[in-house]
Protein backbone atom coordinates (compact mmCIF):
# COMPACT_ATOMS: atom_id res chain seq x y z
CA UNK A 1 0.00 0.00 0.00
CA UNK A 2 1.54 3.02 -1.02
CA UNK A 3 1.05 6.39 0.88
CA UNK A 4 1.24 9.86 -0.85
CA UNK A 5 2.99 12.64 1.10
CA UNK A 6 0.56 15.84 1.20
CA UNK A 7 2.37 19.39 -0.78
CA UNK A 8 4.57 21.62 0.79
CA UNK A 9 4.26 25.43 1.39
CA UNK A 10 6.72 26.11 -1.29
CA UNK A 11 5.16 23.88 -3.76
CA UNK A 12 1.43 24.82 -3.12
CA UNK A 13 2.51 28.78 -3.74
CA UNK A 14 4.09 27.57 -6.70
CA UNK A 15 0.91 26.00 -7.91
CA UNK A 16 -0.97 28.85 -6.96
CA UNK A 17 1.16 31.54 -9.05
CA UNK A 18 2.05 33.30 -5.28
CA UNK A 19 5.81 32.60 -5.19
CA UNK A 20 8.34 35.31 -5.83
CA UNK A 21 8.77 34.29 -9.83
CA UNK A 22 5.13 34.12 -10.77
CA UNK A 23 4.56 37.67 -9.05
CA UNK A 24 7.48 38.91 -11.37
CA UNK A 25 5.59 37.43 -14.48
CA UNK A 26 2.13 39.48 -13.54
CA UNK A 27 4.21 42.95 -12.90
CA UNK A 28 5.02 42.37 -15.98
CA UNK A 29 1.94 41.62 -18.04
CA UNK A 30 0.69 44.81 -16.24
CA UNK A 31 3.56 47.15 -17.14
CA UNK A 32 2.98 45.87 -20.44
CA UNK A 33 -0.81 46.49 -21.15
CA UNK A 34 -0.44 49.75 -19.46
CA UNK A 35 2.50 50.87 -21.84
CA UNK A 36 -0.29 49.65 -24.31
CA UNK A 37 -2.56 51.65 -22.97
CA UNK A 38 -0.76 54.87 -22.75
CA UNK A 39 0.48 54.71 -26.03
CA UNK A 40 -3.31 54.44 -27.60
CA UNK A 41 -4.18 57.82 -25.17
CA UNK A 42 -1.06 59.44 -26.37
CA UNK A 43 -2.22 58.70 -30.27
CA UNK A 44 -5.82 60.02 -29.55
CA UNK A 45 -4.33 63.18 -27.56
CA UNK A 46 -1.72 63.77 -30.76
CA UNK A 47 -5.13 63.34 -33.02
CA UNK A 48 -7.01 65.32 -31.25
CA UNK A 49 -4.40 68.16 -30.99
CA UNK A 50 -3.27 68.32 -33.97
CA UNK A 51 -6.88 68.87 -35.73
CA UNK A 52 -7.90 72.62 -36.78
CA UNK A 53 -8.39 74.32 -33.23
CA UNK A 54 -11.10 76.88 -35.38
CA UNK A 55 -13.55 73.62 -36.47
CA UNK A 56 -14.61 73.60 -40.37
CA UNK A 57 -14.74 76.01 -42.83
CA UNK A 58 -17.78 77.49 -43.37
CA UNK A 59 -19.46 78.27 -47.08
CA UNK A 60 -22.28 80.41 -47.62
CA UNK A 61 -25.49 80.36 -50.12
CA UNK A 62 -26.22 83.64 -51.22
CA UNK A 63 -29.39 85.49 -52.99
CA UNK A 64 -29.21 88.66 -54.53
CA UNK A 65 -32.03 91.31 -53.15
CA UNK A 66 -33.81 92.18 -56.44
CA UNK A 67 -36.59 94.62 -57.43
CA UNK A 68 -39.69 92.94 -58.83
CA UNK A 69 -43.47 92.84 -58.23
CA UNK A 70 -44.68 91.42 -54.79
CA UNK A 71 -48.03 89.96 -55.58
CA UNK A 72 -50.31 88.57 -52.33
CA UNK A 73 -52.90 86.23 -53.15
CA UNK A 74 -55.98 84.30 -50.98
CA UNK A 75 -56.88 81.00 -52.05
CA UNK A 76 -60.21 79.93 -52.27
CA UNK A 77 -62.27 76.81 -53.57
CA UNK A 78 -65.97 76.54 -54.73
CA UNK A 79 -68.34 75.82 -57.82
CA UNK A 80 -69.24 77.28 -60.92
CA UNK A 81 -72.68 77.86 -61.50
CA UNK A 82 -75.20 80.33 -63.56
CA UNK A 83 -75.76 83.86 -63.02
CA UNK A 84 -79.24 83.80 -63.27
CA UNK A 85 -81.00 79.85 -62.85
CA UNK A 86 -84.72 79.71 -63.01
CA UNK A 87 -86.54 76.61 -61.57
CA UNK A 88 -90.30 76.00 -63.50
CA UNK A 89 -93.02 74.66 -62.59
CA UNK A 90 -96.63 73.95 -63.03
CA UNK A 91 -98.99 76.19 -61.22
CA UNK A 92 -101.70 73.58 -62.45
CA UNK A 93 -102.19 69.52 -61.70
CA UNK A 94 -103.23 67.46 -64.43
CA UNK A 95 -101.66 65.21 -66.69
CA UNK A 96 -98.56 66.24 -68.74
CA UNK A 97 -99.51 66.20 -73.05
CA UNK A 98 -96.26 67.35 -74.84
CA UNK A 99 -92.94 68.51 -73.37
CA UNK A 100 -91.62 70.28 -76.28
CA UNK A 101 -87.77 70.67 -74.98
CA UNK A 102 -84.98 68.60 -73.63
CA UNK A 103 -81.81 69.16 -71.79
CA UNK A 104 -79.34 71.60 -73.13
CA UNK A 105 -81.86 73.32 -75.68
CA UNK A 106 -81.75 76.98 -76.03
CA UNK A 107 -85.39 78.86 -75.33
CA UNK A 108 -85.95 82.20 -75.56
CA UNK A 109 -88.76 83.61 -73.15
CA UNK A 110 -92.16 82.82 -73.92
CA UNK A 111 -91.71 79.19 -75.27
CA UNK A 112 -93.88 76.97 -74.61
CA UNK A 113 -92.02 74.10 -73.13
CA UNK A 114 -94.44 71.80 -71.88
CA UNK A 115 -98.21 71.73 -72.03
CA UNK A 116 -100.85 69.80 -70.00
CA UNK A 117 -104.18 67.88 -70.96
CA UNK A 118 -107.18 70.75 -71.08
CA UNK A 119 -110.20 67.98 -72.12
CA UNK A 120 -111.54 69.00 -68.67
CA UNK A 121 -111.27 72.80 -68.94
CA UNK A 122 -112.31 73.11 -72.74
CA UNK A 123 -115.80 71.89 -71.35
CA UNK A 124 -115.80 74.09 -68.47
CA UNK A 125 -114.81 76.91 -70.91
CA UNK A 126 -117.89 76.27 -73.22
CA UNK A 127 -120.14 75.64 -70.39
CA UNK A 128 -119.00 79.03 -69.26
CA UNK A 129 -119.60 80.38 -72.66
CA UNK A 130 -123.22 78.93 -72.30
CA UNK A 131 -124.03 80.72 -68.84
CA UNK A 132 -122.64 84.16 -70.31
CA UNK A 133 -125.25 84.20 -72.74
CA UNK A 134 -127.98 82.71 -70.25
CA UNK A 135 -127.45 85.95 -68.37
CA UNK A 136 -126.96 87.92 -71.16
CA UNK A 137 -130.58 86.48 -72.16
CA UNK A 138 -131.73 87.30 -68.66
CA UNK A 139 -130.46 90.75 -69.23
CA UNK A 140 -132.78 91.56 -72.01
CA UNK A 141 -135.37 90.04 -70.25
CA UNK A 142 -134.87 92.60 -67.39
CA UNK A 143 -134.01 95.43 -69.37
CA UNK A 144 -137.94 94.76 -71.53
CA UNK A 145 -139.79 94.46 -67.93
CA UNK A 146 -138.70 97.93 -67.03
CA UNK A 147 -139.90 99.66 -70.18
CA UNK A 148 -143.08 97.68 -69.69
CA UNK A 149 -143.01 99.14 -65.90
CA UNK A 150 -141.62 102.27 -66.79
CA UNK A 151 -144.90 103.03 -69.39
CA UNK A 152 -147.37 101.54 -66.73
CA UNK A 153 -146.01 104.15 -63.68
CA UNK A 154 -146.11 107.21 -66.55
CA UNK A 155 -150.02 105.99 -67.36
CA UNK A 156 -150.91 105.86 -63.80
CA UNK A 157 -149.17 109.22 -63.53
CA UNK A 158 -151.41 110.58 -66.22
CA UNK A 159 -154.55 109.13 -64.77
CA UNK A 160 -154.18 110.38 -61.22
CA UNK A 161 -153.40 113.70 -62.49
CA UNK A 162 -157.06 113.52 -64.53
CA UNK A 163 -158.36 111.84 -60.92
CA UNK A 164 -159.27 108.94 -63.27
CA UNK A 165 -157.33 106.67 -61.14
CA UNK A 166 -156.50 106.62 -57.25
CA UNK A 167 -153.37 107.21 -55.65
CA UNK A 168 -152.79 103.75 -54.73
CA UNK A 169 -152.76 102.60 -58.52
CA UNK A 170 -149.75 104.77 -58.84
CA UNK A 171 -147.88 103.50 -55.99
CA UNK A 172 -148.44 99.79 -57.42
CA UNK A 173 -146.88 101.27 -60.69
CA UNK A 174 -144.21 102.84 -58.79
CA UNK A 175 -142.88 99.81 -56.98
CA UNK A 176 -143.51 97.72 -60.30
CA UNK A 177 -141.30 100.03 -62.19
CA UNK A 178 -138.15 99.68 -58.90
CA UNK A 179 -138.18 96.04 -58.87
CA UNK A 180 -137.61 96.08 -62.72
CA UNK A 181 -134.95 98.21 -62.32
CA UNK A 182 -133.68 95.65 -59.69
CA UNK A 183 -133.70 93.08 -61.94
CA UNK A 184 -131.98 94.46 -64.19
CA UNK A 185 -128.90 95.25 -61.52
CA UNK A 186 -129.02 91.48 -60.82
CA UNK A 187 -128.68 90.84 -64.60
CA UNK A 188 -126.47 92.76 -65.35
CA UNK A 189 -124.21 91.10 -62.01
CA UNK A 190 -125.25 87.57 -63.32
CA UNK A 191 -123.33 88.55 -66.68
CA UNK A 192 -120.55 89.93 -64.61
CA UNK A 193 -120.12 86.84 -62.56
CA UNK A 194 -120.46 84.62 -65.31
CA UNK A 195 -117.85 86.26 -67.28
CA UNK A 196 -115.23 86.10 -64.38
CA UNK A 197 -116.05 82.45 -63.99
CA UNK A 198 -115.29 82.31 -67.67
CA UNK A 199 -111.46 84.54 -67.41
CA UNK A 200 -110.84 82.17 -64.39
CA UNK A 201 -111.62 79.35 -67.06
CA UNK A 202 -109.70 81.14 -69.49
CA UNK A 203 -106.69 81.98 -67.44
CA UNK A 204 -106.71 78.24 -66.13
CA UNK A 205 -106.71 77.01 -69.80
CA UNK A 206 -103.41 80.01 -69.99
CA UNK A 207 -101.24 78.05 -67.13
CA UNK A 208 -101.84 74.68 -68.94
CA UNK A 209 -98.59 76.04 -71.07
CA UNK A 210 -95.84 75.84 -69.23
CA UNK A 211 -93.11 79.10 -70.56
CA UNK A 212 -89.87 79.67 -70.25
CA UNK A 213 -89.78 83.09 -68.18
CA UNK A 214 -86.51 83.78 -69.89
CA UNK A 215 -83.96 83.53 -72.78
CA UNK A 216 -81.65 80.73 -71.60
CA UNK A 217 -80.74 77.03 -71.82
CA UNK A 218 -82.73 73.97 -70.43
CA UNK A 219 -79.88 72.73 -67.54
CA UNK A 220 -82.46 70.25 -66.49
CA UNK A 221 -85.90 67.99 -67.30
CA UNK A 222 -87.58 66.36 -64.84
CA UNK A 223 -91.48 66.70 -66.88
CA UNK A 224 -92.19 63.65 -69.18
CA UNK A 225 -95.57 63.27 -71.49
CA UNK A 226 -97.78 60.74 -69.22
CA UNK A 227 -96.87 62.32 -65.89
CA UNK A 228 -99.47 63.45 -63.46
CA UNK A 229 -98.32 66.89 -61.98
CA UNK A 230 -99.81 67.70 -58.85
CA UNK A 231 -99.12 71.08 -57.23
CA UNK A 232 -101.79 71.27 -54.25
CA UNK A 233 -99.17 71.24 -52.13
CA UNK A 234 -95.78 71.90 -53.57
CA UNK A 235 -95.14 72.54 -57.21
CA UNK A 236 -93.04 70.27 -58.45
CA UNK A 237 -89.81 71.63 -60.79
CA UNK A 238 -89.86 70.45 -64.05
CA UNK A 239 -87.58 72.07 -65.98
CA UNK A 240 -83.83 74.13 -64.43
CA UNK A 241 -82.99 77.31 -66.81
CA UNK A 242 -79.56 79.10 -66.79
CA UNK A 243 -80.49 82.45 -68.15
CA UNK A 244 -76.89 83.06 -69.66
CA UNK A 245 -73.67 80.17 -69.90
CA UNK A 246 -72.14 82.66 -71.48
CA UNK A 247 -71.67 84.80 -67.97
CA UNK A 248 -70.84 82.49 -64.86
CA UNK A 249 -70.05 82.88 -61.80
CA UNK A 250 -67.99 81.65 -59.23
CA UNK A 251 -69.16 80.87 -55.54
CA UNK A 252 -65.96 80.26 -53.29
CA UNK A 253 -65.53 79.96 -50.04
CA UNK A 254 -63.19 81.88 -48.32
CA UNK A 255 -61.53 81.56 -45.12
CA UNK A 256 -62.26 83.40 -41.49
CA UNK A 257 -58.41 84.50 -41.57
CA UNK A 258 -58.65 85.79 -44.82
CA UNK A 259 -61.80 87.63 -45.33
CA UNK A 260 -60.20 90.49 -43.74
CA UNK A 261 -57.92 91.28 -47.06
CA UNK A 262 -60.67 90.52 -49.61
CA UNK A 263 -62.92 93.63 -51.00
CA UNK A 264 -65.03 94.01 -54.09
CA UNK A 265 -63.55 94.22 -56.86
CA UNK A 266 -60.50 92.84 -56.53
CA UNK A 267 -59.39 90.37 -59.19
CA UNK A 268 -58.96 86.33 -59.44
CA UNK A 269 -57.67 83.24 -61.64
CA UNK A 270 -58.92 80.24 -60.71
CA UNK A 271 -58.09 76.53 -62.16
CA UNK A 272 -60.55 73.25 -62.92
CA UNK A 273 -59.76 70.42 -62.85
CA UNK A 274 -61.13 69.85 -66.70
CA UNK A 275 -58.47 71.81 -67.99
CA UNK A 276 -55.09 70.90 -65.88
CA UNK A 277 -52.80 73.79 -66.84
CA UNK A 278 -55.02 76.40 -67.95
CA UNK A 279 -55.94 79.72 -65.92
CA UNK A 280 -59.52 81.88 -65.93
CA UNK A 281 -60.05 85.45 -64.74
CA UNK A 282 -62.66 86.22 -62.74
CA UNK A 283 -63.57 89.50 -60.48
CA UNK A 284 -64.90 89.56 -56.98
CA UNK A 285 -69.05 90.85 -57.55
CA UNK A 286 -69.80 90.29 -53.65
CA UNK A 287 -69.24 89.25 -50.42
CA UNK A 288 -71.51 88.25 -48.54
CA UNK A 289 -71.62 89.20 -44.72
CA UNK A 290 -73.54 85.36 -43.53
CA UNK A 291 -70.97 83.04 -42.35
CA UNK A 292 -70.90 79.44 -43.24
CA UNK A 293 -70.08 76.85 -40.81
CA UNK A 294 -69.01 73.39 -41.43
CA UNK A 295 -67.17 71.19 -38.75
CA UNK A 296 -66.54 74.05 -36.55
CA UNK A 297 -64.73 75.95 -39.86
CA UNK A 298 -66.22 79.13 -40.22
CA UNK A 299 -66.07 80.97 -43.94
CA UNK A 300 -67.81 83.74 -46.27
CA UNK A 301 -69.27 82.90 -49.76
CA UNK A 302 -67.34 85.63 -52.45
CA UNK A 303 -69.37 85.71 -55.84
CA UNK A 304 -66.69 86.17 -58.59
CA UNK A 305 -67.84 87.06 -62.42
CA UNK A 306 -66.55 84.91 -65.00
CA UNK A 307 -66.59 85.45 -68.51
CA UNK A 308 -67.47 82.14 -70.08
CA UNK A 309 -68.08 83.17 -73.34
CA UNK A 310 -65.70 80.47 -75.06
CA UNK A 311 -68.71 78.18 -72.94
CA UNK A 312 -65.34 75.62 -71.78
CA UNK A 313 -67.46 76.19 -68.02
CA UNK A 314 -69.81 73.99 -67.02
CA UNK A 315 -72.77 74.45 -63.52
CA UNK A 316 -71.14 72.48 -60.78
CA UNK A 317 -67.17 72.55 -61.84
CA UNK A 318 -65.19 72.45 -59.10
CA UNK A 319 -62.64 75.41 -58.98
CA UNK A 320 -59.22 76.76 -56.76
CA UNK A 321 -59.31 80.31 -56.67
CA UNK A 322 -56.53 82.44 -56.15
CA UNK A 323 -57.32 85.80 -55.24
CA UNK A 324 -55.04 88.82 -55.64
CA UNK A 325 -55.57 91.11 -52.44
CA UNK A 326 -52.24 93.46 -52.70
CA UNK A 327 -50.12 94.15 -55.10
CA UNK A 328 -46.43 96.38 -54.63
CA UNK A 329 -45.48 96.55 -58.18
CA UNK A 330 -41.72 97.59 -57.47
CA UNK A 331 -40.76 96.06 -54.55
CA UNK A 332 -36.98 95.42 -52.76
CA UNK A 333 -37.03 91.65 -52.08
CA UNK A 334 -35.37 88.81 -50.28
CA UNK A 335 -35.94 85.38 -50.21
CA UNK A 336 -38.36 84.59 -47.17
CA UNK A 337 -34.74 81.94 -46.33
CA UNK A 338 -32.86 85.07 -45.62
CA UNK A 339 -35.28 85.69 -42.52
CA UNK A 340 -34.77 82.37 -41.80
CA UNK A 341 -31.22 81.74 -41.70
CA UNK A 342 -29.13 82.43 -38.80
CA UNK A 343 -25.21 81.71 -39.11
CA UNK A 344 -23.78 79.17 -36.96
CA UNK A 345 -21.84 80.92 -33.48
CA UNK A 346 -18.16 80.74 -33.84
CA UNK A 347 -16.47 78.19 -30.91
CA UNK A 348 -13.11 78.36 -29.89
CA UNK A 349 -10.96 75.34 -28.72
CA UNK A 350 -10.98 74.27 -25.35
CA UNK A 351 -7.60 72.05 -25.41
CA UNK A 352 -7.95 68.70 -25.40
CA UNK A 353 -9.84 66.92 -22.57
CA UNK A 354 -10.18 63.29 -21.49
CA UNK A 355 -13.64 64.94 -20.04
CA UNK A 356 -14.27 66.14 -22.87
CA UNK A 357 -14.09 63.21 -25.48
CA UNK A 358 -16.66 61.28 -23.48
CA UNK A 359 -18.94 64.24 -22.37
CA UNK A 360 -19.03 66.58 -24.78
CA UNK A 361 -20.37 70.32 -24.95
CA UNK A 362 -24.12 71.49 -25.72
CA UNK A 363 -23.67 73.59 -29.23
CA UNK A 364 -24.44 77.42 -28.43
CA UNK A 365 -27.90 78.58 -28.77
CA UNK A 366 -28.62 80.19 -32.00
CA UNK A 367 -30.12 83.74 -32.40
CA UNK A 368 -33.17 84.17 -32.65
CA UNK A 369 -35.00 84.58 -35.85
CA UNK A 370 -38.65 86.09 -34.59
CA UNK A 371 -39.58 89.46 -35.38
CA UNK A 372 -38.39 92.18 -32.11
CA UNK A 373 -40.36 94.13 -30.62
CA UNK A 374 -40.71 97.00 -32.79
CA UNK A 375 -41.38 94.67 -35.78
CA UNK A 376 -37.95 94.62 -37.13
CA UNK A 377 -36.07 91.51 -38.46
CA UNK A 378 -32.54 90.53 -38.41
CA UNK A 379 -31.06 88.89 -41.99
CA UNK A 380 -27.34 88.82 -42.76
CA UNK A 381 -25.20 89.86 -45.75
CA UNK A 382 -22.35 88.25 -46.60
CA UNK A 383 -19.66 91.04 -47.10
CA UNK A 384 -15.58 90.15 -47.69
CA UNK A 385 -16.79 86.39 -46.83
CA UNK A 386 -17.88 87.34 -43.66
CA UNK A 387 -21.29 87.13 -42.65
CA UNK A 388 -23.08 90.99 -41.37
CA UNK A 389 -26.03 91.47 -39.53
CA UNK A 390 -28.84 94.19 -40.86
CA UNK A 391 -31.43 95.28 -39.16
CA UNK A 392 -34.95 95.68 -41.61
CA UNK A 393 -38.44 96.06 -41.65
CA UNK A 394 -40.50 94.09 -43.65
CA UNK A 395 -43.17 94.72 -45.61
CA UNK A 396 -46.10 92.09 -47.06
CA UNK A 397 -44.84 88.80 -48.88
CA UNK A 398 -45.95 86.25 -51.15
CA UNK A 399 -44.79 83.24 -49.44
CA UNK A 400 -41.63 83.37 -51.33
CA UNK A 401 -40.32 86.70 -51.44
CA UNK A 402 -41.07 89.34 -48.68
CA UNK A 403 -40.77 92.91 -49.39
CA UNK A 404 -37.89 94.96 -47.49
CA UNK A 405 -40.10 98.73 -46.69
CA UNK A 406 -36.78 99.96 -44.82
CA UNK A 407 -33.00 99.10 -43.64
CA UNK A 408 -29.62 99.12 -44.53
CA UNK A 409 -30.55 97.08 -48.16
CA UNK A 410 -30.00 97.91 -52.03
CA UNK A 411 -30.75 95.79 -55.00
CA UNK A 412 -27.36 93.70 -55.53
CA UNK A 413 -26.46 92.78 -51.93
CA UNK A 414 -25.90 89.40 -51.56
CA UNK A 415 -28.17 87.74 -48.66
CA UNK A 416 -27.13 84.80 -46.91
CA UNK A 417 -30.22 81.94 -47.47
CA UNK A 418 -27.73 78.76 -45.78
CA UNK A 419 -24.87 77.68 -44.97
CA UNK A 420 -22.15 74.28 -44.42
CA UNK A 421 -19.17 73.26 -42.75
CA UNK A 422 -16.59 72.09 -45.19
CA UNK A 423 -14.26 69.34 -44.53
CA UNK A 424 -10.88 70.79 -43.41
Amino acid sequence: MNIQTPPGPAEIEAILGLDAGSRRKAWRRRLMWLGLLALAIGGIAWWVMTSPSGGKAVTYDTAPVETKPIIVRVQATGNIQPTTEVEVSSERSGVIRNVNVKANSVVKKGDVLAELDTERLQAERARGKAAVAATEARLADARATLLEKQLLFNRAEKLSSRGVSSTQDVDTARAAQSRAEAGVVAAEADIAVAKADMAMTETDLTKTRILSPVDGIVLKRTAEPGQTVASSFQAPVLFTLAEDLARMQLEADVDEADIGAVKEGQTASFTVDAYPGKSFPAVIDTIEYSPEVTENVVTYKAVLTVDNRELLLRPGMTATAQIVVQEVPNALAVPNAALRYTPPKEQKSQGFSVMNMFIPRMPPASKNTAPAADGTRTLYVLKDGVPKDVTVHVGVSDGKDTEIVSGELKAGDEVIISSKASGS
